[in-house]
């Protein structure tokens, strides 16, 4: 079986270098690194790796979203995602998003081996809660409450992606920038949102995105 193509995305580059260590000692090609999401997307595209693993919490683009737009990209690629946090809401937006993987850094040491196995053979691999969750049917049907703001389903990729930028303290100018958009457009983008959430400041809209996980608190 040839090495298996991994790329790995997590905003501080201490843990990159440990996950390289430990990926390259088990016959993988580690064929890029990155430390924001919409860098992730890009090099996805470029690279074409087998596996990508995000970790959840990058400023730029979060790992959900990079997920989405990945696979969007490359339906082909398997994500493995990577988080300091296990909450139910947090566990079915990564499921939603695609992501084939789940693991709590905590347990990298431990699992990030097996996960990256499992993922190159077509399986899935999961914390022990989450296979449980999954096992127990916890998914089916929308009877289950739900922790963040139902007004976040309405919203689109590229809202969640202006939402995460001004929660991020990006102004209108520079989120034009940053998605390639014209001031004016940004400036609609952001309007809509603020409707839609019924925001009335960017610190409602801070609010909003930690409490469905776009950023971290």
């Amino acid at each position: 079986m040839p090495p298996v193509r991994m790329l790995i995305a997590d905003d501080h580059e201490i843990v990159r270098k440990g996950f390289r260590a430990i990926l390259e000692a088990q016959d993988c090609e580690v064929v890029g690194e990155c430390g924001d999401g919409r860098r992730a997307v890009e090099m996805a595209r470029d690279l074409h790796p087998d596996i990508v693993v995000l970790d959840i919490s990058m400023p730029s683009l979060n790992g959900l979203e990079a997920a989405r737009q990945i696979l969007k990209a490359r339906p082909q690629t398997k994500i493995l995602i990577l988080t300091m946090h296990e909450s139910d809401s947090l566990i079915r937006e990564v499921l939603d998003a695609g992501a084939r993987g789940y693991i709590l850094k905590t347990d990298a040491g431990r699992d990030l081996v097996a996960a990256v196995d499992a993922l190159r053979r077509n399986k899935t691999f999961f914390t022990s809660r989450v296979a449980q969750m999954i096992l127990d049917g916890y998914l089916k049907g929308d009877s289950q409450p739900d922790d963040g703001d139902g007004a976040g389903d309405r919203l689109t990729p590229r809202q969640r992606e202006i939402v995460q930028l001004l929660a991020e303290g990006k102004s209108s100018k520079e989120v034009a920038v940053a998605l390639g958009l014209s001031v004016k457009t940004a400036e609609t983008h952001r309007a809509n949102i603020m409707r839609k959430l019924d925001c009335h400041s960017v610190s409602e809209v801070v609010r909003y995105a930690i409490r469905n996980n776009i950023i971290e608190a």
